[in-house]
């Protein structure tokens, strides 16, 4: 543009009508690349996940890169595979039995109710509720189409893949990815760049790798407990256990309070209360008092309440992909506070270090 000339919005559109329309067809094309990835955003959620799981394995292997993040992510990914596969293929035969048997399923409801020595307008008030729920919630049950269904599951096989190679490429190539992103950042952000991602790094690793491994703790404990206590579908219930354990505080213990509870109406206080301590005692108290506190708390400081509402409303909102992907984003919000409180206090000193040489001088 040329000096003197009188500048205004039509002016300076037009000036730079190549880069605005550059810029146009960029955003065109990564919404659209957006769009076409967005169906595997549990696989690519989970695989970030799952890397940063095995990285301390890989770390001990990462002399021999490539062998080293296939053993890394081999050691994550098969555990997690059977534990959560094995476990909701048995809740779908479950659900799939009480589908083809549910004037048996109401019976037994129905059983239960009259057994239990509450008054008789509460009983029959019970009775009623678990009617209309049966009523409405079954139908809805048969109705899931079987197309639905296999979709389903071929969605969750592939996201599973997607996961075991992007886990195993952010291992092998994760370095050098991190360096091609900050290569586009000009140079004077370099080092607010690198203390942002060395925040981000320790908060994610301390809410994933002391979650899940907490959770595999638990996985692994859960079934000896459950064998020993006479339990039925051991692999379902482990399954829960699992999953309710990457949940901050006290999710992993609903799953128990609520065995506990079925043991009481079934064998009576006294068994409910020594499974509900033996359970808490072998199952929780390794992970939750040693491991979970240590690599969580230490090292992402973050308030465990926080967490707990990311993990839950992220899953409310996204699934899969909404409850790992939220703790990040909340995450990314604590490492940039960090980053900034960082900066604002160099500033502060900085400026109190030119004072005092002001006054001495």
């Amino acid at each position: 543009m040329e000096q003197g000339q009188q500048v205004d919005g039509i002016s300076l559109l037009i000036y730079y009508k190549w880069k605005i329309a550059a810029s146009l067809a960029l955003a065109i094309i990564l919404f659209f690349v957006a769009l076409i990835i967005l169906p595997l955003a549990d696989g690519i959620v989970l695989g970030l996940v799952f890397a940063y799981i095995a990285r301390p394995i890989f770390m001990k292997l990462k002399k021999r890169r490539r062998l080293g993040s296939l053993v890394a992510t081999m050691c994550i990914i098969l555990p997690v595979i059977f534990i959560i596969g094995a476990g909701l293929l048995e809740i779908i035969n479950m659900v799939g039995w009480v589908v083809d048997n549910q004037s048996q399923v109401i019976g037994s409801m129905f059983d239960f109710i009259r057994e239990i020595d509450i008054p008789e307008s509460m009983n029959d008030e019970l009775q009623q509720l678990v009617w209309n729920v049966s009523t409405s919630f079954f139908p809805i049950l048969s109705q899931i189409g079987l197309v639905s269904y296999a979709r389903g599951i071929a969605m969750f096989v592939i996201n599973l893949i997607v996961s075991i190679f992007v886990c195993y490429f952010l291992l092998a190539d994760g370095d050098r990815l991190y360096s091609s992103v900050v290569e586009v950042v000009p140079q004077n952000y370099h080092k607010t760049i690198d203390r942002y991602a060395y925040h981000l790094d320790m908060i994610l690793s301390g809410v994933f790798i002391g979650n899940v491994y907490a959770a595999l703790t638990v996985s692994i404990t859960s079934p000896i407990v459950f064998y020993a206590f006479g339990f039925s579908h051991i692999l379902a219930l482990t399954t829960l256990v699992f999953i309710a354990s990457l949940i901050p505080m006290f999710a992993g213990y609903t799953v128990l309070l609520a065995l506990a509870i079925l043991r009481y109406f079934d064998l009576g206080l006294e068994s409910a209360l020594i499974f509900f301590t033996v359970a808490s005692i072998v199952i929780y108290a390794p992970p939750e008092l040693v491991l979970r506190p240590y690599l969580v708390s230490i090292k992402s400081h973050i308030h465990p309440l926080m967490l707990l509402l990311a993990f839950l409303g992220g899953a409310f909102v996204g699934g899969i992909a909404g409850f790992f992907a939220a703790p990040i984003l909340l995450g990314a919000l604590m490492a940039a506070y960090r980053v900034y409180g960082e900066e604002a206090q160099n500033e502060k000193t900085l400026i109190d270090d030119n004072g005092a040489r002001d006054l001495i001088g």
